[in-house]
């Protein structure tokens, strides 16, 4: 009996602190105009073996409000909330493009990004642009899991191999070869289906 006492009692302090989801939502794959079919199906496929509640969307048009035309990229930050509107509250949106996207970082204005995500929160916006061709897949479902582990509230990681590292300007991206202890453990906790 004390023992149930003391797992209940876990259970709600982990639950107060939003360790763990009231309910998991749906991640809503998105791919825009132009990206490659073939390459949307293969994440989603992937996701899905991880995390069982992922849907795939028709594509859509990127935003007109979110074109910066002076660099002729777009503003991710302007991404994240087109796709936070088009959703239900209930859902992660998960935005794929080819193009190349920015946003405000380090007291630059127009930092070329690789991803972007509200953390935590409801959106993240995937970029193949300045990913390696040679390995594009492999490397654009590294860095889907590490803007979808944003939104579930993992920062960055000072892990090398994880897959939270922080890119820092650069393409480490062949270093990571999956998320780290305390990364795979939080993400269990949401209910994610990673081996420890």
């Amino acid at each position: 009996m004390r023992h149930i006492l003391l797992l209940s009692l876990s259970l709600l302090v982990l639950g107060s602190c939003g360790l763990l989801p009231n309910s998991q939502p749906v991640l809503v794959i998105q791919p825009f105009r132009g990206f490659s079919a073939r390459l949307t199906d293969s994440v989603s496929q992937q996701v899905r073996r991880l995390y069982p509640l992922v849907l795939q969307r028709q594509p859509v048009a990127l935003p007109k409000q979110a074109f910066y035309a002076s660099r002729q990229r777009y503003r991710a930050d302007s991404l994240l909330h087109f796709l936070v509107s088009q959703h239900q509250s209930d859902t992660v949106v998960v935005g794929l493009t080819q193009l190349d996207i920015s946003t405000t970082k380090n007291g630059v204005r127009d930092w070329g990004i690789m991803g972007l995500s509200y953390c935590p929160g409801r959106a993240c916006v995937i970029s193949s642009f300045r990913l390696k061709r040679r390995n594009l897949s492999t490397q654009f479902y590294k860095v889907v899991l590490h803007e979808i582990g944003h939104t579930e509230g993992l920062p960055h990681c000072a892990t090398r191999t994880c897959f939270m590292r922080d890119a820092e300007g650069g393409n480490p991206i062949d270093e990571e070869t999956g998320f780290c202890r305390t990364c795979t453990w939080y993400l269990q906790l949401r209910g994610w289906k990673l081996a420890s």
